[in-house]
């Protein structure tokens, strides 16, 4: 949507989290002394101190808070909704259906004019997009890191556009979901089944990220894993120019210079380096971006040497797929896994096949999920099973003493769990700062 078409409408924001009140703040800022809606599902006295200070001295809003909060969207014309409110609750849903919804996400591309490099994909979306931020930026190029790990959107377009900036933009399922419009430069990762808890299945999830390419025009550029054929398959469709890779190890020769044991995983390596040649950016720049990277943190993030044991972060592996990915990397000197956490409905059959073909000796256990993920292992037939000590806890403390005890000098623990963290743990940021928390307490 246009912002010269907001003028006339009858807004309501749906959602009052951080990106509620960036949106507040862009609307005022625009609309001086416009009527404005506000809905959310918390009572106002239940908000933020910070959003209630945002708003409490302005007498030109309308507020809906409380259960009964979706009521509201039937009186405005156009919905600015946040990603976490749920597209198939049925209110929400019809006003989809009738083209009133819309987001920061889809007001940021359509009016922005500067080059946007667009990334998701289910694990490691994150870290591709800080990665060829940091590329850009020691390359010279005039770069900003938005979307979910960076700055919010919509105070750039009020600023005077600078020649040849780039917006790297982190793209979640959600944000993607009702977005019509693409960016210059898209890239798509990968694909698990993952929020199946918020789609209606699969195939539903895998299509909001799939709008990631889909409306792209054709001077795009659409940089995908081909590995995936699901992925394969939609790009088939597209207009945009199209520069697949793989991970397959037979197919990374070109790519073997950029790749430094331990620094950052080569799926989102590739995809980076692929999009800093599109804009030229030289293969001696690429690589000092590359060496002055550091991964986001709680992913794969290596925490320290403690009493002889190296302590790996990999909290944001809220998937199996995440989990046999961070294996792979430790390989060998892998001795104990922290896994579990809340349920999902995920399938923990390969997750299991995988533990069993490494030299893993230990595996601590959070429920709901660790249970789940035992029995998977249980019913593979492989005499490694009774090599592997099998422990349960209900908190990070005993986890962490569990893994002093039984880890040997020299080798890694990680804390991959393969699951959501609700339930314990406030979220994945929690749960992997009271891991770090107690480690260093030895």
């Amino acid at each position: 949507m246009k912002i010269n078409e907001l003028k006339d409408k009858k807004i309501l924001i749906l959602g009052f989290g951080e990106e509620g009140m960036d949106t507040y703040k862009f609307l005022r800022k625009l609309f001086p002394n416009k009527i404005l809606g506000i809905a959310d599902k918390f009572k106002i006295q239940d908000l933020k101190s910070k959003a209630k200070d945002l708003i409490k001295k302005d007498k030109n809003l309308e507020f809906y808070f409380g259960e009964n909060y979706l009521k509201a969207i039937k009186k405005y014309d156009t919905v600015i909704k946040s990603p976490g409110i749920f597209i198939h609750l049925p209110e929400v849903e019809k006003a989809f259906n009738e083209g009133k919804i819309t987001s920061q996400t889809e007001i940021f591309f359509e009016n922005i004019q500067s080059k946007i490099i667009g990334i998701t994909g289910t694990k490691g979306k994150g870290t591709t997009a800080s990665l060829i931020y940091q590329i850009f930026k020691k390359a010279g190029i005039k770069v900003y890191l938005i979307g979910n790990i960076g700055k919010p959107v919509l105070s750039f377009l009020f600023r005077k556009r600078q020649k040849n900036e780039v917006f790297i933009y982190e793209l979640s399922s959600h944000q993607l979901m009702t977005l019509k419009t693409g960016p210059h430069v898209a890239i798509f990762v990968n694909i698990f089944p993952d929020h199946l808890d918020y789609y209606k299945n699969f195939k539903e999830y895998f299509f909001a990220k799939a709008n990631i390419c889909k409306y792209q025009k054709k001077d795009g550029c659409f940089i995908y894993n081909a590995d995936y054929l699901i992925i394969e398959k939609i790009a088939k469709k597209i207009q945009a120019k199209k520069i697949p890779f793989s991970l397959d190890f037979k197919k990374i020769n070109q790519f073997k210079k950029f790749i430094f044991e331990k620094k950052v995983n080569i799926g989102s390596t590739i995809p980076a380096v692929i999009a800093a040649k599109l804009f030229k950016i030289s293969d001696e720049k690429i690589i000092a971006g590359i060496k002055n990277f550091k991964n986001q943190k709680h992913r794969l993030e290596f925490i320290g040497k403690f009493k002889g044991i190296d302590f790996y972060d990999d909290s944001a592996a809220t998937i199996p797929e995440a989990t046999i990915l961070a294996i792979r990397v430790l390989k060998d000197k892998l001795e104990t896994l922290i896994l579990g956490g809340s349920e999902k409905n995920l399938d923990f059959s390969n997750l299991a096949q995988e533990i069993l073909k490494t030299k893993i000796k230990t595996i601590i256990l959070f429920p709901s999920t660790g249970q789940k993920i035992y029995e998977e292992i249980k019913k593979i037939k492989n005499k490694n099973i009774q090599k592997i000590n099998f422990l349960n806890v209900n908190n990070m403390k005993d986890a962490v003493v569990l893994a002093y005890k039984f880890t040997s000098l020299n080798k890694i623990c990680l804390l991959s769990p393969a699951s959501a963290s609700f339930g314990i743990f406030k979220d994945y940021k929690d749960r992997g700062c009271l891991f770090k928390k107690f480690v260093a307490q030895g």
